[in-house]
């Protein structure tokens, strides 16, 4: 399409945005969005920019593309216990774009709004020299003085983790085509793709989490760097079951076939799942709660006193991992 033809700015915002705007959105007519909290509620904000190629790929469906970027927004707000109330979204879009690719961008982002219950507030669309990069702001709304730190781990308190680790780390990894990947079944390999691409936040448990954890994260850069990260923030360490890492049928079956994939599993990111640290008092609660949301909640560790590292072990032998996250400098 050449650049000529291309619609407005204005046009793109009435036809592609417009019909997804939330009350607070004023129908995307206006230079600023209202939102109005409840009333006793704290206002919890989260931003995440995403860059072709460093967080998905130029082939990755529109839809998907936008779907994981408002998924990994609502995941940082459930980590906090607040329920999402709405978004901004930037988009600079390259020298090549077209309107089929924006249409179908716009649909996947429409269907994650209404799934994740987090609707279009406003934003700006504009003009990118380099690659596609877009970000989106995420609002949430948490009781007063009830968002859930990620800096109040206290020692005795178990480690915890929603749904299972490393599928995304190794749904990226298939793009290679390791030799590995050969071993999985066609099942097992869409299953991993499909959660690379599409987080799948845990804001149902944001309420749970709110009454029955001391600290709480998502799992964005790997489960050992980020667990790390918190057990820092706190000024404690832990200690971690590697074989009480919840693993996919999938996942496992990778690393039953090459096991240094579960150092992969434990250290790369984009899993989007939920670590938090649970009194023992309110553990078999926040299980229940959990199960009752259809979410699965696995404790892997126990916090400990002091500031040693990490100790990550199976099968009597004791892991550190030096380099535990994804690092973007």
């Amino acid at each position: 399409m050449s650049s000529n033809n291309r619609p407005s700015e204005d046009s793109l915002i009435a036809r592609y945005f417009a019909p997804m705007a939330g009350e607070g959105g004023l129908g995307l007519e206006d230079d600023a969005a209202r939102l109005t909290p409840r009333p006793g509620h704290d206002l919890v904000l989260t931003v995440d920019a995403l860059v072709e190629r460093v967080h998905f790929l130029p082939e990755d469906a529109p839809g998907s593309i936008a779907r994981k970027a408002l998924g990994v927004n609502v995941s940082d707000l459930a980590a906090k216990g607040a329920d999402p109330a709405g978004f901004l979204l930037s988009l600079a879009l390259p020298d090549d774009w077209t309107e089929g690719w924006l249409a179908a961008f716009a649909t996947g982002l429409g269907e994650a709004s209404r799934d994740f219950g987090c609707p279009l507030l406003g934003g700006d669309t504009v003009r990118a020299r380099g690659p596609l990069t877009l970000s989106v702001t995420a609002f949430g709304e948490v009781p007063s003085g009830r968002m859930v730190l990620r800096t109040t781990a206290r020692a005795g308190d178990w480690v915890c983790v929603t749904g299972t680790i490393g599928d995304a780390a190794l749904g990226l990894g298939l793009r290679a085509d390791p030799a590995w990947a050969a071993l999985l079944s066609v099942d097992e390999k869409v299953h991993l793709a499909d959660r690379y691409l599409h987080p799948r936040p845990r804001h149902a448990l944001a309420t749970a989490l709110r009454d029955h954890a001391s600290a709480a994260m998502d799992v964005s850069d790997g489960l050992a760097g980020d667990l790390a990260k918190m057990m820092r923030a706190g000024g404690v360490s832990a200690f971690v079951d590697l074989d009480r890492v919840p693993l996919s049928p999938a996942a496992a079956k990778a690393v039953e076939t090459s096991p240094a994939l579960r150092d992969l599993a434990v250290t790369g990111g984009d899993d989007y799942e939920i670590l938090c640290t649970v009194p023992e008092k309110n553990l078999d609660t926040l299980r229940k709660e959990a199960d009752t949301v259809g979410i699965a909640l696995s404790v892997i560790g126990r916090v400990v006193s002091g500031q040693d590292r990490l100790v990550f072990r199976i099968n009597g032998l004791e892991r550190r991992y030096d380099v535990g996250s994804y690092q973007h400098f």
